[in-house]
């Protein structure tokens, strides 16, 4: 099972073959989700006492289970937000598979390591935050926020030098906030309060500041954190980072940006004044497997100052000692030591050896390319009849309605749209609204795509 003998070398091959041979698509098959009975009778039993064979297996996965995955790179899969991984990307994540890495010290993963940093280092800089600032690849944006959370958490209580060991932490954010806040914020067992977001739904900062002067002092004393967002899931809009930045500065607290879609607009001179206040936050992140171009899964989460992270998640044990020198001050780069994790594979090394590959200009280019054709989607709603506009956008996210239609239309169209093979648009909520929503990170997505689905929206759904 662990040699490569003649069976190995011929599945090789056929891996290799099926992985160029999909990443050579010039357009995927956007493909759909088929039910569990369904799987079972065409795939059968595969985990088996003797097993059925590599080419077998390979053929169960090409032929059934693959085509049962929506392909997120496809450029009319607009939810959610999908992904469009660079070829370089995608060719280094099976070299990442091939060379068994282990990046969680630097003992045993220094090379590795040494270049996840400089792409951190570059993600730090287009931020704006100095040098020394650094952190870690964690697998989503959902990680990347409670890690940081929980840096925020332990920096607040070492500095009341143990008065809050036991006090229940506050956290303050935006009504647009991501969903990972509050779950970060149930997992921590800390409070988490909404400011009511503005019309667009963006934290504004003297909506911030009128709640957080209106704290009792009991509850003022609790708060440890104040998250912006660089770019809302829904909307894809910018918080007031600025004035953020000023109200936690004022109360000295920490200020965290969740940029996990929207932090790769930082590469964009069109939309960069938008981001103004991001270079005082004391953590940001930002997710490479969705508008920077690198596959699932992956998080860059960065640190103003990373010693009050490995502070807070660095991990203590008899057999661990040996990562840990006697001066801090000398400890390699541990990624294990900031963020709440140990075991971690190299994340990070499929964007860095794009970005390697490609050079920093190739992906300001493709960014900008999203960013006009956002654009342009948003003047074909505009002068269709049928749809309206539900307000300009800030990224490259579109939000509209279908004239007259309810929930039910929607859905009954998005199913169709999938089922046949057209596009993977599916209904989202706006002030209780149900409404449409694209979201363009392909820079293969174009105009003519945009089109098409506001050409299929002209006509009543049947059921």
């Amino acid at each position: 099972m662990h040699r490569h003998d003649d069976a190995i070398e011929e599945l090789t091959r056929a891996v290799v073959r099926y992985s160029v041979e999909r990443m050579a698509m010039e357009t995927p098959p956007l493909d759909a989700p088929r039910t569990p009975a369904e799987l079972q009778d065409l795939v059968g039993p595969t985990i088996t006492a003797a097993g059925i064979g590599g080419q077998r297996a390979l053929e169960v996965f090409a032929d059934v289970l693959a085509p049962a995955c929506i392909s997120v790179d496809h450029p009319r899969f607009l939810s959610f937000v999908p992904a469009a991984p660079t070829e370089a990307s995608m060719l280094f994540d099976l070299v990442l598979g091939a060379s068994s890495i282990y990046a969680g010290s630097w003992l045993e993963g220094a090379g590795a390591v040494f270049a996840e940093n400089e792409t951190l280092g570059w993600i730090a800089s287009l931020a704006g935050l100095p040098e020394g600032a650094g952190g870690v690849f964690v697998s989503g944006g959902t990680a990347g926020n409670l890690s940081a959370l929980i840096a925020a958490r332990w920096h607040w209580r070492h500095l009341a030098d143990g008065a809050h060991d036991r006090t229940r932490g506050l956290m303050i954010t935006s009504s647009g906030a991501h969903s990972s806040v509050a779950q970060a914020a149930l997992a921590m067992d800390a409070d988490v309060m909404a400011v009511p977001a503005d019309e667009r739904g963006r934290l504004d900062g003297a909506a911030l500041r009128a709640t957080v002067s209106a704290l009792d002092p009991s509850d003022l004393d609790r708060l440890f954190a104040v998250i912006a967002t660089s770019g809302t899931t829904n909307a894809g809009v910018i918080d007031d980072l600025a004035s953020t930045a000023d109200v936690c500065a004022e109360h000295q607290v920490w200020f965290h940006v969740d940029g996990a879609y929207g932090g790769a607009g930082l590469l964009a001179p069109s939309i960069r004044d938008r981001y103004d206040g991001i270079e005082r936050a004391d953590s940001f992140i930002v997710d490479p497997h969705k508008w920077l171009f690198a596959p699932f899964d992956s998080c860059a989460l960065v640190y103003r100052d990373p010693t009050i992270a490995r502070a807070a998640h660095t991990q203590h044990a008899e057999y661990l000692e040996v990562l840990q020198g006697a001066d801090p001050l000398d400890v390699p780069w541990n990624p294990s030591d900031y963020a709440h994790h140990l075991s971690r594979r190299a994340r990070g090394l499929p964007l860095w050896f794009s970005v390697a590959v490609h050079g920093t200009d190739a992906y300001i280019e493709a960014v900008e390319t999203t960013l006009t054709v956002t654009r342009e989607a948003a003047a074909l709603v505009r002068e269709a009849p049928h749809l309206e506009l539900i307000m300009e956008p800030e990224l490259s996210i579109v939000m509209f309605r279908r004239v007259g239609w309810v929930r039910e239309q929607y859905q009954v169209w998005s199913d169709h749209q999938l089922a046949t093979g057209q596009s993977f648009v599916t209904p989202s909520s706006w002030n209780g609204e149900t409404i449409l929503r694209i979201c363009i990170v392909n820079p293969l997505t174009s105009a003519d795509d945009v089109q098409a689905i506001v050409d299929s929206l002209r006509e009543e759904p049947d059921g």
